[in-house]
């Protein structure tokens, strides 16, 4: 039986698009290549390779130690977390239809990259690495199409970051904007910056749709067209990367953390999602006479039949299979918060209050007072997922959850169309979701379902990482701690 990565090497019409990148790299003068995964925590981690390689790498890929999954970071008792210096190196293989040109050096072009276990182990040589979750996600969301007949997920994301002046220090100085939501002169503030934002993301073949000023210092949200949940997390990585670059350019700080200043909202990135069958991809070239890249880049799936859409004398109410998903989500909350909120810093912004954070396990209709809501008819919008996610697992954990939910027919009972604080004021029993990092690692370690979406290695790499994390945090001596308790006694 062939190895893994033999498969997917020798996958029919692999070879053709191999040769379809090296005329593009010819075409465009390519120089050098970044081939690229994505780690636990959702950074983009990888190698350079001059483009006179392509073909060796596209065929025999090229090597990272394991570790890289989990940023080579080590715990707080100096281990290796997930994969010791002992451990084999994975082979990384370029996907040839995410090959595009980085707008901001056109000497330079980026490809995403699936990992596999080395081909000289003596345990599962060759097979998919399940410490990659950018892999993980696209064989879960092909398992989950199977078993269901061809359904599948579509899903748009809310990218709220903030923009912070750099001190001479190189450290934040202060969000560049005054915290005035949907102000458009603080918007203008950043033009400078959202345009550039935007004329690298339409180059790589993000389609970019609307945008503003929200209300933390320096915060905008620039939103991108839904589509298939793997290109979605991979145009968020890409939207995270040129917004790094833009930043360097301004002399400003990029800050995807989720919660810099308290007193103002947070940065959340809102999962918009809907279950489809059917539809096709279409091409959109945003614009450009050529793509510089391949044609994939620039492809969104259209059509077919939303499921989400009521099917009902509601017209708000989700059809069955929307209804089911939805139970599958709530049935599940406790431990998609681990994966939603997956810092420390997260649980700011569900403790400071009276800024809309989801805080409470109930759904409605357009209703932020709820953790979920039918934002729009056909769309299912879960919120509580901040800036800091790895969009790869959450995708992932969400699709579990639908398929629980398909599976055992769930019931996510009736929407809440009161004001959550008003509902419990009258007697209302809501169920809040967990307030710490420490506890939604707890309440994710007993849930099952959702650890499908980590399988192997991840979810051990996942659990060390974030683990540590938390009980670092807890034996961290801060600010608070001297300033509350310094002269308290006697």
């Amino acid at each position: 039986m062939a190895m893994d990565i033999e498969a997917y090497v020798e996958a029919k019409g692999r070879a053709q698009l191999v040769k379809d990148v090296r005329k593009k790299i010819n075409e465009l003068k390519i120089d050098y290549i970044y081939y690229q995964f994505i780690s636990v925590t959702g950074r983009i981690i990888g190698k350079g390779v001059p483009a006179d390689h392509w073909e060796s790498i596209a065929e025999r890929g090229f090597q990272l130690v394991y570790g890289s999954v989990s940023n080579l970071y080590t715990d707080r008792y100096g281990k290796y977390i997930g994969f010791g210096p002992e451990a084999s190196e994975l082979v990384g293989i370029p996907d040839p239809e995410t090959f595009v040109q980085l707008p901001w050096d056109k000497r330079v072009a980026r490809v995403f990259c699936t990992c596999f276990r080395n081909r000289e182990e003596r345990k599962d040589p060759g097979n998919f690495f399940t410490g990659d979750c950018r892999g993980n996600l696209r064989r879960a969301h092909e398992g989950f199409s199977k078993k269901h007949k061809g359904l599948h997920m579509r899903h748009g994301t809310e990218p709220e970051m903030m923009w912070l002046k750099k001190g001479e220090d190189g450290l934040p100085a202060g969000g560049f904007s005054k915290p005035n939501c949907y102000h458009i002169d603080q918007f203008e503030s950043l033009r400078p910056v959202f345009m550039k934002v935007i004329e690298y993301s339409r180059a790589m073949g993000l389609d970019m749709i609307q945008g503003d000023h929200e209300d933390a210092p320096g915060q905008l949200e620039l939103n991108f067209q839904f589509d298939d949940a793997l290109r979605t997390a991979d145009r968020l990585t890409t939207y995270r990367q040129i917004c790094a670059q833009v930043a360097r350019e301004n002399n400003l700080i990029a800050c995807f953390m989720t919660k810099p200043f308290m007193g103002v909202s947070a940065s959340g990135c809102h999962h918009n999602v809907s279950l489809w069958t059917g539809g096709k991809d279409e091409f959109n070239p945003l614009g450009q006479e050529s793509p510089a890249g391949m044609p994939q880049n620039f492809m969104y799936r259209k059509g077919g039949k939303n499921l989400f859409l009521p099917d009902s004398k509601d017209p708000r109410k989700p059809g069955k299979v929307g209804l089911q998903a939805i139970g599958g989500i709530m049935a599940h909350l406790d431990a998609l918060t681990a994966i939603g909120c997956s810092t420390v810093n997260s649980y700011r912004r569900l403790w400071d209050t009276g800024f809309w954070a989801p805080v409470f396990a109930d759904w409605g209709y357009q209703n932020r007072t709820t953790g979920m809501r039918v934002s729009a008819p056909g769309r299912f919008e879960y919120r509580a997922v901040d800036s800091m996610v790895n969009p790869y697992i959450m995708a992932d954990a969400i699709i579990q959850a639908f398929d629980h939910g398909i599976s055992k027919n769930l019931d996510p009972g009736e929407p809440e169309e009161r004001n959550i604080y008003e509902a419990m004021e009258a007697g209302k029993q809501v169920k809040k979701l967990p307030m710490s990092l420490g506890d939604a690692l707890a309440r994710l370690d007993k849930d099952e379902v959702i650890k499908q979406a980590m399988p192997g290695d991840m979810y051990r790499v996942f659990k060390h990482y974030k683990t540590d994390e938390w009980e670092r945090f807890m034996a961290t001596v801060t600010d608070w701690d001297i300033q509350r308790y310094w002269d308290c006694l006697p």
